[in-house]
Formats: C-alpha cells, sequence, structure tokens
C-alpha cells in the first residue's frame, strides 16, 4: 500500500511540475510576444506608483494581457523597484517586456506635456503642447509671449509637474543675447552666463532639463556650431577670399540675415564672394543694423540716410571688407552657402516683392531690378 501511495503522489508531483513548467512556458512567451493594443496610447506613471497600479492601467487600457504575469515578471526581472515617474508613449504590439523595460529605464518622458520656447528673430514665443499617441504628433493647447503676455494658468500647472518636458528652438539668424534672454525666461533653469560671441551658438532644438545649468545649455549649442564650423570650413571651396573660419562664420551671418529663401543662400553668397574679389564694398544692411542694435533687440523700422553714412565697424557701406564679428549666429545651410557659393558673376541683388530676390552683375540691370522693386513698394502703400 505505502508503495503504491508513493508512487500516485509521484505521478501527482509530476504531473503538477509539468504543469507548471507549461505554465512558465507559456507565462514567458505572454511576456515577450506581441501584445494587443491597437493604437498608441500615453501612459503616465505618478510619482510614487507601483507595479501593481501600473498592470491594471494597463489591462483596463488593452495594452497587455495580462496583468498578473507583467507584475510577476516585474518581480522576476528585479525591475518593480526601478519603475520611474513620467509619461511614456506605448506602441501598438508592444510587448510586456518592451513596456516593462519603458518604464523602468529612466531618461525623458516620450509623449505628454511638452513647454517650447521658440526664440524667433523677431520675438520669443512660448507653447504648451501636448504629443497626440494616434498621430505622434504635438498638439498647441496654448501660445504666448512670455515676456508681454498674462501666463496661461495651463502653462502655470504644467510647470508644477514632474513629467513635463522642456525644450529650447533656435531660429537661425538669431543673436546671442536673443538666446541668453530666452535662457533667463526658462523658469525651471539655474545659474547665471554671460552673452557669447556672436556666431558661437548653433540654431537647432535643444531638450533641456529642470534643474540645468543655463553654462550647460550654452556648453551644448557652442558644440554643435564649432562642429558646424569645422566641418563648413574643411570642405570649403578653393581660392574663397576668406582667411579663417571666423571669416567664414562673418559671411555665413550675413548670407542668413539677407534671404530668407534657401535656394537663393549660394547665390547671395556668390555677391559677396565677388564684391570681397573686387575689392567693393559689401554694402548690406543688415551690418548696419547690427551696428545699431549690436544684436539686443530688432531696429523696428527703416533704415535713416544718416545711419547709412553712420561710421561703425559693422557699417559695410563705409568699411572695406567684412566687419570684425558676425551678426548672428547662422544656420548650418548658411555656412555650407558661405564656404561653397555658387559659380556666378552676380555682384548686385534688390528684393523682388516675392520674398527673394533677384540678382545682376551690372550696375545698369540692377538700377532697372531696383526700380521694379520700388513699383511694387509704391502698388503696396496705395492699396
Amino acid at each position: 500500500m505505502w508503495r503504491s501511495l508513493a508512487s500516485n503522489m509521484l505521478t501527482i508531483l509530476a504531473v503538477g511540475l509539468f504543469l507548471m513548467a507549461g505554465l512558465v512556458i507559456w507565462g514567458q512567451s505572454q511576456y515577450t510576444a506581441q501584445g494587443p493594443l491597437a493604437d498608441s496610447i500615453c501612459l503616465r506613471v505618478e510619482r510614487g506608483s507601483n507595479m501593481t497600479r501600473v498592470s491594471q492601467t494597463l489591462a483596463e487600457r488593452g495594452a497587455i494581457s495580462s496583468a498578473p504575469i507583467f507584475r510577476i515578471a516585474a518581480d522576476y526581472t528585479d525591475k518593480s523597484s526601478q519603475l520611474k515617474a513620467g509619461s511614456f508613449l506605448v506602441r501598438p504590439g508592444a510587448s510586456m517586456s518592451e513596456i516593462i523595460d519603458q518604464i523602468t529605464r529612466g531618461g525623458a518622458s516620450t509623449c505628454g506635456t511638452e513647454i517650447l520656447y521658440r526664440v524667433g528673430v523677431t520675438r520669443i514665443t512660448t507653447q504648451v503642447r501636448e504629443l497626440d499617441p494616434e498621430t505622434e504628433q504635438f498638439v498647441i493647447r496654448e501660445e504666448f509671449d512670455p515676456a508681454n503676455d498674462d501666463i496661461p494658468e495651463l502653462f502655470a500647472q504644467r510647470r508644477t509637474e514632474q513629467d513635463t518636458r522642456y525644450r529650447l528652438a533656435l531660429a537661425e539668424g538669431v543673436t546671442s543675447w536673443q538666446v541668453v534672454e530666452a535662457l533667463k525666461l526658462i523658469g525651471v533653469l539655474q545659474g547665471q552666463v554671460d552673452v557669447p560671441p556672436e556666431g558661437t551658438l548653433a540654431p537647432d532644438s535643444y531638450e533641456v532639463s529642470a534643474g540645468e545649468d543655463r553654462a550647460e545649455v550654452l556648453a551644448r549649442m557652442k558644440d554643435a556650431q564649432t562642429q558646424r564650423i569645422a566641418a563648413a570650413w574643411d570642405g570649403r571651396a578653393e581660392g574663397l577670399p576668406l582667411n579663417s573660419p571666423e571669416e567664414l562664420v562673418i559671411l555665413a551671418s550675413i548670407i542668413e540675415k539677407e534671404t530668407g529663401v534657401p535656394e537663393e543662400r549660394r547665390d547671395v553668397a556668390s555677391v559677396f564672394v565677388n564684391r570681397l574679389n573686387e575689392g567693393m564694398r559689401l554694402q548690406t544692411d543688415p551690418t548696419v543694423i547690427y551696428g545699431l542694435t549690436k544684436g539686443r533687440g530688432i531696429l523696428g523700422r527703416g533704415l535713416r540716410r544718416s545711419e547709412l553714412r553712420k561710421v561703425t565697424p559693422w557699417n559695410t557701406y563705409v568699411i572695406e571688407g567684412l566687419p570684425p564679428t558676425p551678426i548672428a549666429n547662422p544656420g548650418v545651410e548658411s555656412l555650407k552657402a558661405a564656404a561653397n557659393p555658387a559659380d556666378t558673376d552676380y555682384v548686385f541683388f534688390v528684393a523682388d516683392g516675392s520674398g527673394g530676390h533677384a540678382f545682376a552683375t551690372t550696375l545698369d540691370e540692377h538700377n532697372r531690378n531696383v526700380a521694379k522693386w520700388r513699383q511694387i513698394e509704391a502698388d503696396r502703400s496705395n492699396n
């Protein structure tokens, strides 16, 4: 009898072990298999949350097939204690393994609210925007001028939330003073900074972190611009009337301020290079304006004749060659244009009424283009 009982117990144990092994294998397959989520969702993990709450939320939103398997897997892989607060974009079909890795890996949130400071040539604007999980595109909820408008309630609320992200976007042609002014507006940053030399910051989009030092943000911008300048200088055309990378940046900054039409940059560059080669003055209004403002804001009006005659180190109507410093922070395409101008005989250009310019090789041709532009201006003022 005892032998029979022992045999039965061993059989039951073997069956139990077999079933348990099958259950483990099944659980592992569920853990790594494609998940049931059909559309992207934004999963927000509150500070102080735990895997139990997260697994319940994921199950309720159709992102996982089993909350218990999700919790057991997190415990088994020692990741339950590594849960990070934030907002995470969970894409269709994400496995439990991928989701657990995503919410325990740390780093910046991948969805939710982002506060964007847009530094333009004429003004700074702030946007409160949220990522739409389905389209993975940002939707603007609020937009305002932080220097002049009242602070929206939504902005104040999102500033208090731990998973809100911050980004600073610099337009091509902004000045270093404008960049520093924008950094001052980002209240989650810390530290005082001086205005860097003109032309040393790379126009681009930068994610910044709460508590980050402003000097660290500027250092990232400087590093990026240093690399861009070096690449442009190394790839420059032969025979340019430029003696150093610094002069390349000066020319690029003038190109940046002279045209907003990407296709024109190399033609504009050719005008200035041809003028330098022929010993002609550059005679470009943006340099005169910089001599008046030093990059601290915009002039906000047309230049007066007296200002065109006023002697400053940047007034290219009265000085020979390039001004002593850049007049803005040029983007990568203007650096490339300065390094590789178009092969033309152009020495003149004037606005053509379309947002671009009419180019000319002779003074007579240029005068005709100027007359056309003045007629366009007269027609517009009469309408």
